[in-house]
């Protein structure tokens, strides 16, 4: 059995989401044409994900999730359920490598809060089907809402004010997570991906940022959100370059962000890209500056079924070992398998080999 930890994130762990079954999609779509009822579509999910929680138990995994079923989008879902946050057709989708997401957008046309949101019913429900297993669910960094919404001057014209109710907001979110029983959440954020390519500098730009200022930003909004958790509850971070149909949307190390990813965010484990050549060196982990931040190596790609060698994944932990102690790594896939309801291209048998293919890793490496 893989040597374990008394909390999360695991020395086998996984990012979330998963491919969503055809009985799923299938029934969405009689959703949308008002062929069923939301009820009804609910307690197709709600088989679903009991059948999905059933399967991470059996390939050994020690935290389980809903897979996301109930999501389309790994982010939109939530914030626009946020008090002052709709969800908007755009002109066009999101541009990743070769292809192209649905029109949607967020945007913000209020006073930001957090009241009534539904995903805490969606936790409750997972909780209880975890059963002994811990329950980890995922949502947006802060962050996104900044990244991805498009913010109404009559809602907000100062980003400070905005920044600060955004703070509130999951402040409030994480203790009614808590309240509802969780103990293992997670932060999803493809905004760390700016500073990593040339690409990303125009964007920041047209923020009104420099990068260090924008780091800072980042900062700021992940450790003050964060600051009043329970100390009994863990939160991760998810840094990705973005993961739609197998393809991404940036490319580049964690060299000009390291000093704040991993030296100045107070969260308890990160979740990181290494899986091919876009994410760069294992060097910039070297600024690791606490020994009870746990680093999730995501060396396993989700996007394409081959497997990877063993060996070639012992050999990839034992050189970022060079740079943070063994008993501070951790093993995962890079990202989830579904992040929009679409998903990646490969098979769910696939998706569970992979999920195996961790499992056993760890296994071996942390005996």
């Amino acid at each position: 059995m893989t040597k374990t930890l008394t909390k999360g994130p695991y020395k086998a762990d996984h990012v979330g989401s998963f491919l969503r079954p055809e009985r799923i999609k299938e029934a969405r779509v009689l959703k949308q044409n008002g062929k069923i009822t939301s009820q009804q579509l609910r307690e197709i999910e709600d088989e679903e994900i009991i059948r999905l929680v059933e399967k991470q138990k059996e390939v050994g995994l020690t935290a389980v999730t809903d897979g996301e079923f109930r999501r389309a989008w790994w982010h939109f879902d939530f914030l626009s359920e946020l008090v002052g946050v709709e969800l908007y057709e755009t002109e066009a989708g999101i541009q990743f490598n070769g292809v192209q997401t649905k029109a949607h957008g967020v945007k913000v046309v209020g006073k930001l809060d957090f009241h009534d949101h539904p995903m805490i019913e969606d936790y409750v429900f997972l909780h209880r089907a975890a059963g002994d297993h811990v329950a980890k669910f995922t949502i947006p960094s802060p962050n996104m809402l900044f990244f991805r919404g498009r913010i109404e001057e009559t809602a907000y014209s100062n980003q400070d004010d905005f920044f600060d109710d955004v703070i509130k907001v999951y402040q409030k979110a994480i203790q009614a997570f808590y309240d509802a029983g969780c103990r293992y959440l997670q932060l999803d954020d493809t905004a760390w991906a700016v500073f990593f390519s040339d690409q990303g500098k125009e964007q920041i730009a047209a923020k009104g940022y420099s990068p260090e200022e924008l780091l800072e930003r980042f900062t700021s909004a992940i450790n003050e959100s964060i600051a009043h958790k329970p100390e009994d509850m863990v939160i991760t971070m998810h840094i990705c370059r973005g993961n739609f149909k197998s393809s991404y949307t940036a490319s580049g190390g964690y060299d000009n962000a390291s000093e704040f990813i991993f030296g100045k965010l107070k969260v308890d484990g990160l979740f990181l890209e290494f899986d091919d050549e876009r994410s760069g060196g294992f060097e910039p982990i070297q600024h690791v500056n606490r020994d009870d931040l746990q680093i999730v190596l995501g060396l396993i790609t989700s996007k394409f079924g081959d497997l990877e060698h063993p060996e070639t994944i012992k050999e990839r932990i034992r050189e970022a070992s060079k740079y943070v102690p063994l008993d501070q790594i951790c093993l995962s896939p890079q990202c989830g398998f579904s992040s929009t309801e679409e998903g990646n291209l490969l098979t769910e048998e696939q998706q569970w080999a992979k999920i195996k293919h961790v499992v056993s890793i760890a296994d071996e490496v942390w005996k």
